[in-house]
């Protein structure tokens, strides 16, 4: 007896704006989902997919293509691999980055509690930065970036820096230079998300539920997990 959930035929082409994240439930195999983000519905999902593989990531990905799925939008946490991925099967995909994830990860790399100006700074620019929802407050980010670079920047640039907290605030500043480009098509087509919480809040519905179910065999686990994709792609 096949104990695996209805295949999906429907068309995918009403999809065009995305979100697509990763979770784990047991390293290294992680979850792969792709979200509707207009209507939060999940239209596919795969567990035991290599966030760090371009070649799988394009294999869960290419059976929706052959559905129909052609996006004008993806909005992602950064992940180059998944990034690739999109690029390779649809090459004029507006890659949104999620801006929770550059807010958590340059507080991170800046400290709660930093010691130095630049890094007090530059945490400050972190602190607005999931909260832009004008133009208007975009160029105001902008100035306040620019005018950090003009006084810091060197500071990064001649190596001269040393130690751990200084190596981690270099992270926070390169991560946020490199964003810059794919931080707000949001503010010019409102169908664009600017976050991955969709899925993330998504997420933490499923490892409530499977917490109930806790040592099921990787071949059961699988099968649950698609089941789940199934019954609750909300």
């Amino acid at each position: 007896m096949n104990n695996d959930p209805p295949s999906h035929n429907s068309n995918l082409t009403s999809y065009r704006y995305l979100v697509l994240d990763g979770t784990f439930l047991h390293r290294p195999a992680s979850l792969i989902t792709i979200m509707d983000a207009k209507t939060n519905t999940v239209i596919g999902g795969q567990y035991g997919v290599s966030e760090s593989s371009v070649r799988q990531l394009k294999a869960f990905l290419e059976p929706l293509a052959a559905r129909g799925l052609n996006p004008t939008s993806c909005t992602v946490d950064g992940n180059p691999f998944a990034i690739q991925a999109l690029r390779t099967l649809w090459p004029d995909i507006i890659m949104q980055r999620c801006l929770v994830h550059v807010q958590r990860q340059g507080l991170m790399w800046c400290r709660r509690y930093p010691k130095t100006i630049y890094a007090r700074k530059l945490r400050d620019i972190f602190l607005k930065v999931a909260y832009i929802r004008t133009k208007d407050e975009k160029d105001k980010l902008l100035r306040l970036i620019y005018q950090w670079e003009e006084r810091y920047a060197h500071l990064f640039e001649s190596q001269l820096g040393r130690g751990k907290v200084f190596s981690d605030v270099k992270r926070a500043r390169s991560m946020l230079i490199n964003a810059l480009p794919d931080m707000f098509h949001y503010l010019d087509d409102l169908n664009i998300s600017f976050s991955t919480n969709g899925l993330e809040g998504y997420f933490s519905r499923l490892k409530s539920h499977y917490r109930q179910h806790r040592g099921l065999r990787k071949t059961k686990l699988t099968k649950y997990i698609d089941w789940y994709l199934f019954l609750s792609p909300r």
